[in-house]
C-alpha cells in the first residue's frame, strides 16, 4: 500500500516563513488594538495590492508580496492564500507564511469532511465573504471542530479570520490571517478592511494563473492517470502514469510523500459530499502543472458490493479546450459579456452573428472586440484565438507531437 497521509514534514505546496511577511513575528505572542492602523497606511495598502494585482505576477510572487503589505495595516502571525477552481470554488494550491510544519492532510479533512459553519464554501454564501471565528463562535472556539481539533493541536493561535476573494462574481481563492494569543482576535473594522482587498486580492490570483511561463511538454501520459484512495488514506492501486501526473502537480513519489493539496482536497471534497451540500457530489478542478499546462482533475466516491462508500477514485487527465477556454478567458479579466464574445470568436462566427447570437448590433460587438484586444494583448481574432489556445497547443506542436486517435497529442516514441 501507498501512504497518501503518512509523512507530516514534507511541503506539499509552495510555502513561506519568512517573519517580514506578516509584520508580526511568527513566534511568541504580540498584543493586538483590533483597530486598522491608521488612514493614510490603510490606504497605502489598498494601493499597494490594487498595483501588485495589475502587475501581471504569478501567484507566489503576488501572495508572498500582498501578504507583506497587508500586514502593515492588518497584523498577523501567519496566513494562507489559496487559489481557487471558480468554478467549483475547490481549493488547488495554497501559499503560506509563519507555519513551521505542514498538514495539508489533516486541513483537507478539516475543510471537508467534517461538518463546519466555518469552511471557506460556507463563508462564501455570506454576503459579507468574510468572517473572524471567535466573533462566529461568541468567543467559544471549542465549538469549531476545526480549530479544537487541527488548528489548537499545532499552533497557538487565537483566532482565525477567513475571507473569500472574489471579482466579477467569480471566487478565485481564499484568505486566512491567524493571530496567536487566547485574547488577540480580529475586530470588525479589521474584517471590513481584509474584505474589502477581496476584489483586488482575486485579480491577482486570477491574472497570476496566465502569468506562469509554459514549457514544452515533459513525460507524457497516454489517456487519463487513476488513482484508487482507500477509507485509511493509502492508494490502493494506480494506473502506471498516475505518477507522472502527481509529479507534473508537484507532489512526490507515490508512497513516500503525500499528495499535493488540490487532490488532498479533492478526495476530502468527494467524501463529504452530499446533496445540498456546499461541495459539488463530484468535485472537480483545472489546474495547472508544473510545466504550466491545464489539466482536470476529478474525484468520486466507489460504492462496495455491500453499498458502502469508502473508497474514492481520482481521475487526472488533459485538459480539453472546452474545459479550459471559461477559466483562461476569464482569467483575462474579461466583464461577462465580452466573454460571451470571445466564446463565440473562438466558435469561428463572425460579426453578424455574434450580433445575431447576442442580440446585438454589429457597432456593439466590434467595440467589445476593442475591449478584447486591449485587455489580451492581441490585435486580431486570429491573434485572440492563438493567445487563449497557445500554452494547451503551441508547445506539443514545436516539438512536433502528433495527433492521436484520440484526438488529443499522442505521447512522443
Amino acid at each position: 500500500m501507498w501512504r497518501v497521509a503518512g509523512r507530516r514534514n514534507t511541503p506539499v505546496c509552495v510555502v513561506e516563513s519568512d517573519p517580514q511577511l506578516s509584520g508580526v513575528p511568527t513566534t511568541g505572542r504580540r498584543r493586538h488594538t483590533g483597530r486598522v492602523r491608521s488612514s493614510l497606511p490603510a490606504d497605502r495598502v489598498r494601493a499597494q495590492v490594487a498595483g501588485l494585482a495589475a502587475s501581471g505576477l504569478d501567484v507566489p510572487t503576488f501572495t508572498r508580496s500582498a501578504l507583506h503589505a497587508l500586514g502593515r495595516a492588518v497584523p498577523f502571525s501567519a496566513a494562507c492564500i489559496s487559489t481557487a477552481d471558480p468554478a467549483t470554488g475547490l481549493v488547488t494550491g495554497t501559499v503560506k507564511a509563519g507555519f513551521d510544519e505542514h498538514h495539508d492532510d489533516e486541513w483537507a479533512y478539516f475543510e471537508y469532511e467534517v461538518p463546519e459553519p466555518s469552511t471557506f464554501l460556507e463563508v462564501a454564501r455570506r454576503p459579507s465573504r468574510v468572517m473572524a471565528l471567535r466573533d462566529e463562535t461568541d468567543g467559544r472556539l471549542e465549538l469549531s471542530p476545526r480549530f479544537t481539533g487541527f488548528i489548537r493541536r499545532y499552533w497557538d493561535f487565537g483566532d482565525e479570520l477567513r475571507g473569500v476573494l472574489t471579482t466579477e462574481g467569480a471566487t478565485w481563492g481564499f484568505i486566512a490571517l491567524f493571530r496567536e494569543g487566547a485574547r488577540a482576535g480580529f475586530t470588525a473594522p479589521e474584517q471590513a478592511f481584509v474584505g474589502g482587498l477581496g476584489g483586488a486580492l482575486a485579480g491577482g490570483l486570477r491574472s497570476g494563473l496566465l502569468a506562469a511561463a509554459v514549457t514544452p511538454a515533459g513525460p507524457q501520459v497516454d489517456g487519463p492517470a487513476v488513482l484508487v484512495v482507500d477509507a485509511r488514506g493509502e492508494i490502493a492501486s494506480a494506473t502506471p502514469g498516475a505518477a507522472t501526473r502527481v509529479g507534473e502537480l508537484g507532489g512526490g513519489p507515490l508512497g513516500s510523500a503525500p499528495l499535493p493539496l488540490a487532490l488532498l482536497a479533492l478526495v476530502g471534497a468527494a467524501r463529504g459530499a452530499r446533496v445540498g451540500g456546499s461541495t459539488p457530489l463530484v468535485p472537480r478542478v483545472r489546474l495547472r502543472t508544473r510545466a504550466g499546462h491545464w489539466v482536470v482533475a476529478h474525484a468520486s466516491r466507489l460504492m462496495s458490493r455491500e453499498g458502502t462508500a469508502s473508497d474514492v477514485v481520482v481521475t487526472i487527465e488533459e485538459a480539453r479546450p472546452p474545459e479550459i477556454v471559461p477559466i483562461v478567458v476569464a482569467a483575462f479579466g474579461l466583464t461577462p459579456r465580452e466573454q460571451d464574445v470571445v466564446q463565440l470568436v473562438l466558435r469561428g462566427m463572425d460579426t453578424g452573428a455574434i450580433a445575431a447570437t447576442l442580440h446585438l448590433s454589429a457597432y456593439t460587438v466590434q467595440d467589445h472586440l476593442k475591449a478584447i484586444f486591449a485587455k489580451v494583448g492581441v490585435r486580431s481574432r486570429r491573434e485572440l484565438t492563438a493567445k487563449v489556445y497557445y500554452d494547451q497547443y503551441a508547445p506539443r506542436l514545436a516539438a512536433g507531437q502528433a495527433v492521436g486517435p484520440s484526438g488529443w497529442f499522442r505521447p512522443p516514441a
